[in-house]
């Protein structure tokens, strides 16, 4: 086995031996500025349409912009940190725009002080708790987990790094995506979503959400994984929500959670008021599930761990496997921990504390998982901290923590968690692009921490500015899941919680489970709109084309690293666009509102970007 890596005998990009620049004064600065503008656009973004934009590719593309073109830095480990820290900001904002909202709805209006010290103690648990687990996930399991965006997000540096028929590939098609995205978004030439509803079958639908970077997604996931989260979606729109309308057709009444009867609805009102229910439940097995099959694996890790404890990460023998010294890890839980016990407008409690910790750990190893296997953008984040919020206000409402104080704690510990696995997802990804290309994971973590802190000072600012324009819950800032939150939330403490969902969504997790399948994906596919799943399930379909026309293994691991290339630059672009075109609007820029060109328009011009990169991926290697 290789000498760079004793547990698997991989070789990153950048070799132990060297020591290039990487955590300097130049990627705190850039990092920081980054981590605060994708931040905040994508605070707006997701509090509008309820989906933030990945930012570690993006922000790498922009790191080599600007310190490889513009300052002459040609360290690839640099501008790994800077997207390190950029892409923190943008995890962080998405875990605070699903749950904090909430208080805002309820008329508690939280102070900047103590959205900061939630959204930091969030960030930190997140961090420090997949510390010991990156060597178990990252490590033990680089062949079998792809970490799709840390996969692509590292192709993107080597390809900055080596120029060439590389960079060509990630480029072209960054300006595909970009383009793409701005055609859809910015110019509105043709709808980003279409969709069909199936004859003589009652609110059945199929839709696809024509985006470049789900269809890279797909691709890089392959055709397994992406077909099972496919046929989640098959069965709640092709099954589920049929059937609901089909039982109550005639009801004359409205069922909670619906605030109309049945009968009223279409497909649509079905998914938000009744699927996500069930997907949430069907999440929160599979979560349970995944934990209990890798626990072997996570005492493992924990327990070598413990055995070096307050110098394990120093005394590594290689620069890239060294963590940050578990000592310090365990400083700043206890800190942060008791802050958020004894802090006036917190003030959480001691059973508080032990339920945050439990609830904490629990989601970010689960949420370290899934984005290994779905990656960061299909992320159940929100489905998480619903699965969450409904345990923990069981549990309160048991010991008599209920009205209003009972409603903050929940929300509180809500948050943590929810910004704590979204952390833990991002630093996942960021740790997999950091193992490819070489990186000292310490240095990673350290700007992982450094990227909240920036970002947990300034997201305070946003949230009270985005309530004061427009009201969190209104046409204009709809805020989706932080609704869903208050919604779950109250409706446990006043006793009408839709259990019934809850647990049909588990028992079809459970199904799938035991036909031996992996029921996460599915239960991922299941919560997701089938808009989501179905492009990526298109990008898996043409990954599996080109390994089944492909007669060697050798010839395919050329052809799919071609693909990957163009997937990454399909991703990066379209991320890229989406956040300009979010400060644009934030900004005040008013964009068109009806597409020029029908649905037809956009089926093709998704096709073309499909056929683009089959074509690309299986163009016949020169030996």
């Amino acid at each position: 086995m290789s000498k760079e890596n004793p547990d698997n005998g991989f070789k990153p990009y950048i070799p132990a031996s060297k020591n290039p620049p990487e955590f300097t004064i130049i990627s705190m600065i850039v990092g920081a500025f980054l981590a605060i503008i994708f931040g905040a656009a994508n605070a707006y973004l997701g509090l509008i349409v309820g989906m933030t934009v990945s930012a570690s590719i993006p922000a790498a593309v922009i790191s080599m912009a600007i310190l490889r073109i513009i300052m002459k830095r040609t360290s690839i480990l640099e501008n790994n940190i800077v997207q390190t820290i950029t892409s923190s900001g943008e995890a962080l904002a998405a875990g605070i725009i699903f749950t904090l909202p909430a208080l805002f709805i309820w008329q508690l209006e939280p102070s900047l002080t103590t959205i900061a010290i939630i959204a930091l103690a969030g960030g930190i648990l997140g961090v420090v708790l997949m510390i010991p687990l990156r060597r178990a996930l990252i490590v033990q399991e680089h062949e079998t987990l792809p970490y799709p965006e840390g996969t692509a997000c590292a192709e993107v540096l080597h390809a900055g790094e080596e120029g060439g028929k590389g960079a060509k590939l990630v480029f072209g098609g960054l300006g595909i995506g970009a383009a793409f995205k701005f055609l859809t978004d910015a110019v509105k030439a043709f709808p980003t979503s279409v969709e069909w509803e199936i004859y003589k079958f009652k609110n059945a639908a199929i839709g696809m959400d024509v985006m470049p970077a789900l269809l890279a997604v797909g691709y890089i996931i392959g055709p397994r994984i992406a077909g099972i989260m496919f046929a989640g979606g098959v069965l709640g729109w092709l099954g589920i929500i049929p059937l609901i309308s089909y039982i109550g057709e005639f009801a004359t009444t409205p069922i909670y959670p619906g605030e109309v009867p049945i009968g009223e609805m279409g497909y649509h009102d079905i998914w938000n008021n009744y699927l996500r229910y069930i997907g949430a439940g069907a999440v929160a097995f599979g979560g349970i599930v995944g934990l209990l099959k890798t626990l072997p694996t996570i005492i493992s890790s924990f327990s070598g761990s413990i055995r070096g404890f307050s110098s394990a990460g120093d005394t590594a023998d290689l620069r890239t496997d060294k963590d940050i010294p578990y000592t310090l890890i365990v400083v700043l839980m206890v800190v942060f921990m008791g802050i958020l016990m004894f802090y006036p407008t917190i003030n959480l409690g001691i059973i508080g504390a032990l339920l945050l910790f439990i609830f904490g750990f629990f989601f970010v190893t689960v949420s370290s998982r899934i984005v290994g296997i779905v990656g960061s953008s299909s992320n159940p984040v929100s489905g998480m901290t619903i699965g969450a919020l409904i345990f923990i206000s069981l549990i309160l409402v048991a010991i008599g923590h209920t009205g209003e104080a009972g409603m903050i704690t929940a929300i509180t510990i809500g948050s943590v968690v929810c910004i704590a696995a979204a952390i833990s997802g991002d630093t996942s990804q960021d740790l997999k692009t950091g193992y490819i290309v070489g990186a000292t994971p310490k240095w990673q973590q350290v700007a992982q921490l450094y990227g909240v802190l920036i970002t947990s000072i300034v997201i305070g600012f946003v949230l009270i500015l985005l309530d004061n324009a427009y009201g969190f819950g209104s046409a204009e800032l709809p805020a989706p899941q932080a609704v869903l939150m208050s919604m779950v939330v109250e409706g446990i403490m006043e006793g009408n919680l839709p259990w019934n969902l809850i647990f049909i969504g588990a028992a079809a997790a459970a199904t799938v489970e035991l036909f031996g399948i992996g029921s996460l994906p599915f239960a991922v596919g299941l919560y997701l709109p089938i808009h989501l799943t179905s492009p990526i399930m298109v990008g898996g379909i043409v990954q599996g084309i080109i390994k089944r026309i492909t007669k060697s293994k050798e010839e395919f691991k050329a052809k799919n690293e071609r693909g990957i290339l163009m997937a990454s630059g399909y991703i990066a672009g379209e991320a890229l666009m989406g956040v300009f075109v979010a400060i644009a609007v934030t900004a005040g820029i008013t964009m068109p509102t009806d597409a020029f060109f029908g649905p037809i328009v956009s089926l093709i011009a998704f096709a073309l970007v499909t056929w683009y990169l089959f074509r690309t991926a299986n163009k016949k290697i020169m030996k």
